[in-house]
């Protein structure tokens, strides 16, 4: 077991910095007061060569691994850019995995080079107001009409919609109650946004708000059956071989948050005197910082872990899951003692330590809550009784 940092990984920590420090903490809090899409940054990264970093060479990309994604995420957000500059290049990064491995090669060749360079945004549309986290409860539905599907329903929570030409619609072809399991009869189209059967309506939320997220209504939307992604009735298996990718990449961006707000208290620490001293001589001041950096290490090694295992094609459910439970809580942890090392200051918006706190937070829900991963190792690395 080697824990020495490879030489191309270290260079992509440099490169990344280097463009990240041309965009400030002042950047991203008025991006986020604004809502406004941080359009200066996504083209930098892009130009960069960074929105591919994990689509194959053959279509534009730079063909490098779950692990290289995770580095440069997980810099981005430790750089203070934390959710609002690592959203709009992780959809990018995973969303695309149904396409890259199961998607037809006509497809891969029409979509993915424009994705590698950034000139095509695509959203994610899988929750539904009825369905959350019980995805097989969809009825978002699509008919087959000679070579295209007519898609009708309504999707919650789909970020970069508003930026997006295209999304990974997951829709029933199928009824629920005509199949033999409930996970069949689900497809995965790769559908468009900007036409006239679809309405995008943003969701006013806490956080994150540089990048909108969204409720999408599909009133017939036409869909050619050559955008579908594999096999009608597999998109549940589809969706699932990108799960994984996506548990690391969010846990790295989470580890990147706590990061920041850890930089950010321990400077505070060294430089507020109160009572003739600075704060950060008093133990319960400082230890609470030192368990934040300790939790934000261990949670990385089991990061690290998962994508190893993920870009060496071994199974690693359990290490994804316990990788983005370990990382959220982390992170939580050292934004919330941040804020709280600034004390009154912490409330700020001048200080950041408050956006930090506030995305954070998000992580311990989205893209799944810590729940359901307790479930998961639960029933599958403990082996006890399925509990939902």
């Amino acid at each position: 077991m080697d824990f020495e940092e490879s030489e191309e990984h270290g260079l992509i920590r440099a490169a990344v910095r280097k463009v990240c420090a041309g965009f400030p903490d002042e950047y991203w809090s008025k991006c986020d007061a604004d809502h406004e899409f941080p359009w200066a940054f996504y083209d930098a990264m892009a130009a960069a060569g960074w929105i591919g970093v994990a689509i194959p060479e053959a279509y534009g990309g730079s063909g490098r691994g779950i692990t290289e994604a995770s580095i440069v995420l997980g810099e981005v957000a430790a750089s203070g850019a934390a959710m609002n500059g690592a959203t709009p290049l992780h959809l990018s990064m995973f969303g695309m995995e149904p396409v890259v491995k199961f998607g037809s090669e006509a497809m891969k060749q029409k979509y993915l080079p424009d994705v590698a360079r950034g000139a095509l945004h695509v959203a994610f549309g899988v929750t539904e107001p009825d369905a959350g986290t019980d995805t097989t409860s969809i009825s978002t539905f699509a008919r087959r009409d000679g070579d295209h599907y007519i898609v009708r329903g309504r999707k919650v929570w789909t970020t970069k919609a508003l930026q997006s030409a295209r999304v990974l619609l997951l829709v029933r072809t199928t009824p629920r109650d005509q199949v033999a399991r409930r996970t069949d009869g689900m497809t995965l189209l790769l559908a468009e946004l900007t036409r006239p059967e679809v309405a995008i309506s943003p969701i006013d939320k806490v956080g994150r708000n540089a990048v909108a997220t969204c409720e999408v209504v599909y009133d017939d939307l036409p869909v050619h059956v050559t955008d579908r992604v594999g096999e009608e009735g597999k998109g549940f298996q589809y969706l699932l071989a990108g799960l994984n990718a996506e548990r690391v990449l969010i846990a790295s961006e989470a580890i990147g948050i706590g990061r920041a707000a850890l930089r950010r208290a321990v400077d505070y620490a060294n430089e507020r005197v109160v009572f003739g001293r600075p704060i950060g001589k008093n133990q319960g001041v400082a230890f609470p910082l030192g368990e934040a950096r300790m939790r934000l290490d261990a949670a990385e090694l089991m990061v690290r872990k998962a994508a190893w295992l993920l870009d060496h094609g071994r199974p690693c459910g359990a290490e994804a899951n316990m990788a983005k439970w370990l990382a959220a809580d982390a992170a939580f942890q050292a934004a919330d003692q941040a804020m709280q090392t600034h004390g009154g200051f912490g409330y700020a918006r001048e200080y950041h330590v408050e956006r930090y706190w506030r995305e954070a937070r998000l992580m311990r829900i989205a893209p799944i809550s810590q729940e359901m991963i307790l479930n998961y190792v639960t029933e599958h690395v403990l082996g006890l009784p399925r509990s939902y």
